[in-house]
């Protein structure tokens, strides 16, 4: 492989990062405290939810939004519940719900969109169904419109794995708010960058209340006096400091993370702007090249990276591909984790079903990768995958 022309990812950090970095550091506080807070309000606000929690990373926020589900009082997801889910996604979107008794059912994405096939999806929902996962994939929002009008009213709860997608908009509204909680990542090569980190955003103040105790060990003291967890706490913080109420976990972040991502959420109009300007050059130039079909935007994307996946009259296969790439110093990686049922942690250890057949999940899963994007013009980058590309096509 050559010297990397097109990295994966790039940092968006600059000095405003690195002095966030250093007020905590001089503060000599590095637990969670009032930097995660601020965060947390900030990020809230942009993404228009009442509340936001951060966690240590999108992956904890899976966890963390799964586990505060179980104990709703009203949209609490009891042991054996059927939930759908996309059958291409992280592996961290899917562990929770194991983790918690939940019996997933896979359906197959659209080839195009990489999201959820909406025909698959309404003809998946059966008596059982108490829940779907919608997972936003590589930036692109599902339609929210077609997925509301296929639950059609029955008792099904919505919940969304956004990592991948934050800044994402389907009919002006934030992708990650469309369901009763939605998670995001702010690890390095996400759209903001606090290294590792993740934050859960809801509009249900009792799984709020529920949130911020299981993130924290699930003690009381992180409640607000009047909660829905305990009702009317004690005022005698004594007491209150090592109160246990809901099986918990330490899932919290630290105070530099909290800062950081006070400068990070600042860019974030920026960032997503430039990724959609590079998204608009993108598709020019891959308009050269049929033999490979890329993924079509709903709403407004904030394109994490681009999808490429190999048509099978191509005349070249994705190993063919991956090699030219390689050459050329363009990075890639497989669509996610391709189709996620076939793994054995899948097929040995989780309660699942299967819906119908996962065609296009297989299809991505053998012929798919993505590259990377970025927050700045990649002119430079635009010259070394067209170069890659006349060489894979001969």
């Amino acid at each position: 492989m050559s010297e990397i022309q097109f990295p994966l990812a790039t940092t968006s950090w600059d000095e405003a990062e690195y002095a966030a970095i250093d007020r905590v550091v001089k503060s000599g506080m590095f637990s969670m405290g009032a930097e995660v807070r601020k965060f947390e309000e900030q990020f809230a606000a942009a993404m228009g939810s009442a509340h936001a929690v951060m966690v240590n990373s999108g992956s904890s926020a899976n966890l963390l939004m799964i586990a505060a589900l179980r104990y709703h009082s009203k949209h609490g997801l009891p042991e054996g519940s059927e939930v759908i889910v996309p059958a291409v996604s992280w592996s961290t979107t899917y562990y929770p719900l194991h983790q918690y008794g939940l019996v997933m059912k896979f359906v197959d994405i659209d080839p195009d969109t990489l999201n959820y096939d909406l025909e698959a999806l309404e003809a998946a929902i059966g008596p059982q169904t108490r829940a779907i996962m919608v997972v936003n994939l590589l930036g692109n929002p599902n339609d929210f419109d077609r997925i509301t009008a296929i639950i059609n009213g029955r008792d099904i709860i919505v919940f969304e794995d956004n990592c991948e997608s934050l800044g994402a908009t389907y009919q002006g509204r934030q992708a990650g708010t469309f369901g009763i909680a939605g998670t995001y990542s702010s690890f390095f090569s996400h759209h903001i960058a606090t290294m590792e980190g993740g934050l859960v955003v809801t509009d249900d103040e009792e799984l709020y209340h529920i949130m911020l105790s299981v993130r924290s060990h699930g003690w009381t003291r992180h409640l607000p006096r009047e909660n829905h967890v305990t009702g009317t706490k004690s005022d005698d913080p004594f007491e209150e400091s090592f109160k246990f109420v809901l099986p918990g976990y330490n899932l919290r972040p630290l105070e530099m993370s909290g800062a950081i991502g006070q400068e990070q959420i600042a860019k974030l109009p920026m960032i997503v702007r430039e990724r959609r300007a590079n998204a608009q050059r993108f598709r020019a130039l891959m308009q050269a090249y049929p033999q490979i079909r890329i993924q079509q935007e709903i709403g407004e994307s904030s394109w994490f990276g681009f999808s490429m996946v190999v048509r099978p009259d191509a005349g070249f296969d994705r190993a063919k591909l991956i090699a030219g790439l390689g050459r050329h110093g363009v990075e890639c990686r497989p669509i996610v984790a391709g189709n996620f049922a076939k793994n054995e942690v899948v097929t040995k250890h989780m309660a699942h079903t299967i819906h119908d057949e996962l065609r296009n999940a297989d299809d991505i899963d053998r012929n798919g990768l993505f590259i990377g994007n970025h927050h700045y013009p990649l002119d430079a980058q635009w010259d070394a995958l067209r170069a890659a590309l006349d060489d894979v096509k001969g």
